[in-house]
């Protein structure tokens, strides 16, 4: 149904994540982030928003990724059916994949990086989203970019792909939230949107904007005038 990695670089203090999945709105419905508490991806059978919402809400107020997971999950009767991934700021991660969850699903936890699948074609959909992420060189969002063609490479969701989405959240950039909410190539469509992103003008604009460490940006009236006069 849907495979997810999230991520926290301790170099550049940022996260991202990326998922994809054989039905619509995987990005309205899975990923939530924040600079300052984490990432979480709720997905599976019947997945929870409220999961989602809750973990990193816990995460925010100090939980750590595997107590943030808990306090939503042991409550939940009908957790069986549900898959919840969570990291939290200081790179620590936690999964919970229901027993009742179509196969194949699992998840897989290393420090700073945690994936997870259900419904998956096998079990290898989830080893090359890892390998392949920690073998690339290059930004976090290509790298999670190669993960996602790695995933559909190995098999992906088995009624294919419908939707994709990425979420790059970093203290020197604005947050990069960018979902195909429909479409018969949602990896490629989400690969040329990522592009779009970082070119001009739309990159010369993100230069200007707040980011988190520097929430007091602002554009260049010099540079405004010259491009007016220019």
């Amino acid at each position: 149904m849907t495979f997810s990695i999230l991520t926290f670089d301790e170099k550049s203090g940022g996260f991202a994540a990326a998922s994809a999945t054989g039905n619509l709105c995987v990005g309205g419905w899975v990923l939530r982030g924040n600079i300052d508490s984490g990432l979480v991806a709720s997905q599976g059978t019947s997945p929870s928003t409220f999961w989602r919402d809750e973990a990193l809400r816990a995460m925010r107020m100090g939980a750590d990724a595997a107590t943030a997971l808990a306090q939503v999950v042991e409550p939940d009767t009908g957790k069986g059916f549900r898959q919840l991934l969570t990291l939290d700021r200081e790179g620590r991660t936690a999964g919970h994949t229901g027993d009742r969850s179509l196969p194949y699903a699992g998840h897989e936890c290393a420090p700073n990086l945690v994936v997870g699948g259900n419904m998956l074609a096998k079990r290898e959909v989830v080893d090359a989203m890892s390998a392949t992420f920690m073998a690339t060189d290059a930004s976090l969002g290509e790298r999670l970019l190669a993960a996602l063609g790695a995933a559909r490479a190995a098999g992906g969701d088995y009624r294919g792909l419908m939707s994709a989405s990425l979420l790059c959240l970093t203290p020197e950039r604005p947050p990069l939230d960018l979902r195909i909410d429909s479409s018969d190539d949602p990896l490629g469509d989400l690969r040329r949107l990522y592009d779009q992103c970082n070119s001009s003008p739309y990159k010369d604009w993100l230069d200007e904007v707040p980011v988190a460490e520097d929430r007091h940006r602002a554009p260049d009236l010099e540079k405004l005038e010259s491009a007016k006069t220019g």
